[in-house]
């Protein structure tokens, strides 16, 4: 940002310690995503390692390569879909900030909480979805069109998995103003 703190973002600290199971929730969660967090830094870095093979053994030696691409999208799907919730967390989605300094901070509050049950929804209807289409490539044994045909089940599941965790850190910041919980 090329601009000063927005007001909407500064909630990224941690639960006031008067409501400890919300604490305790948004601590467990917070350490999920840190762990998922080096996780997916290290599939990027197995993505980056893939495709370098994937160009040089075809410039240099001309050997077809039919399984570096999807490794590279399947690790790329998963760091995507397993980080939602950290960046969530952090508040790090793209957001539109021109009422942001027009609205006194209360009503800054209240459209925050509003954008939050909207996306809550969203996201819920989008992991519901994910788990259904999960279930169905591996119930039926679904694969890629490729010789290597890695079962769809994997970047589905990851899909699934992230967006579930997404509803879950958007659920902790709806329930944080209700609970009566203050910010440090």
């Amino acid at each position: 940002m090329m601009h000063g703190p927005i007001p909407d973002r500064n909630d990224q600290s941690n639960v006031a310690p008067g409501n400890s199971p919300v604490a305790a929730f948004e601590y467990a969660l917070a350490f999920c995503n840190r762990v998922i967090l080096i996780l997916a830094a290290l599939a990027l870095i197995a993505a980056c390692l893939v495709l370098t093979d994937s160009v040089i053994g075809r410039a240099l030696f001309q050997s077809p390569n039919y399984w570096q691409d999807e490794m590279a999208v399947f690790l790329l799907v998963g760091a995507t879909f397993m980080t939602a919730a950290y960046v969530q967390g952090q508040r790090g989605h793209i957001g539109i900030e021109a009422f942001v300094g027009l609205l006194p901070p209360m009503v800054n509050r209240i459209r925050l909480w509003l954008v939050d049950v909207a996306s809550l929804l969203f996201c819920t209807f989008f992991a519901w979805k994910s788990w259904t289409l999960t279930n169905e490539a591996w119930v039926d044994g679904q694969v890629t069109n490729s010789m290597w045909a890695p079962p769809l089940a994997i970047p589905y599941g990851l899909m699934a998995i992230g967006m579930t965790l997404l509803c879950v850190q958007i659920l902790l910041q709806v329930i944080i103003p209700l609970s009566g919980a203050t910010r440090r």
